[in-house]
């Protein structure tokens, strides 16, 4: 199934309707520490530098809603949800990436990572969440910053969000260089490293 044949608000093949939002990571739930908290873009930005934001700054960015579901690899989705934060394109904005970036690896708390392809970041659906429901986001939901991307399974949203390194290649993130398919879309439940097709992703 296409991109085009997604519908926003119908279950992607394999996935069952949940009304409550269950705890799903691996590892401990990090301590917040507001004063040493930084979010960081680096890479291959457009100028060569790396820009910056601590927690205030983050939280002054311009605060956007958007709409999108919610699809876990373990089979469970939530559908129609509010999601509030920072917008992708808001940090494309104020950091632009080099013309000749193709993807981002985006960097979470322990070293947790997730590699996308630039146009799944530049959705506008995804966004950096801080808020769920117009409620500030729970430590074990990701407090005070998680990825959503709306149109992939959610592990390519991680949780505890440090920053965005640009990149001019793809390279596997922590969670796809242990069995997890490269892209992660749900409505091909590309699910599973093995259903790689040739080209969606680096070698394992």
């Amino acid at each position: 199934m296409g991109q085009s044949e997604r519908r926003e608000g119908e279950l992607p093949p394999g996935q069952r309707l949940q009304r409550g939002w269950p705890v799903t990571h691996y590892g401990p739930v990090p301590r917040f520490k507001p004063e040493r908290w930084e979010f960081q873009v680096f890479g291959a930005t457009a100028d060569g530098g790396k820009r910056a934001w601590g927690h205030e700054e983050f939280a002054a960015l311009p605060y956007a809603t958007v709409m999108g579901d919610f699809h876990c690899v373990t089979r469970f989705s939530m559908l129609g949800v509010e999601w509030g934060g920072v917008s992708t394109a808001e940090i494309l904005r104020l950091a632009p990436p080099a013309p000749d970036v193709t993807h981002v690896m985006v960097w979470a708390e322990y070293g947790f990572s997730s590699n996308l392809r630039l146009a799944d970041f530049a959705d506008p659906r995804s966004i950096f969440a801080t808020h769920r429901g117009g409620e500030p986001l729970t430590a074990e939901h990701g407090f005070p910053v998680r990825l959503i991307v709306p149109h992939l399974y959610a592990w390519k949203g991680p949780k505890w969000v440090r920053g965005v390194e640009y990149m001019t290649s793809d390279r596997r993130g922590f969670w796809e260089e242990r069995g997890y398919h490269n892209i992660g879309d749900p409505w091909n439940e590309q699910r599973y490293s093995y259903q790689e097709e040739p080209g969606d992703g680096p070698e394992l």
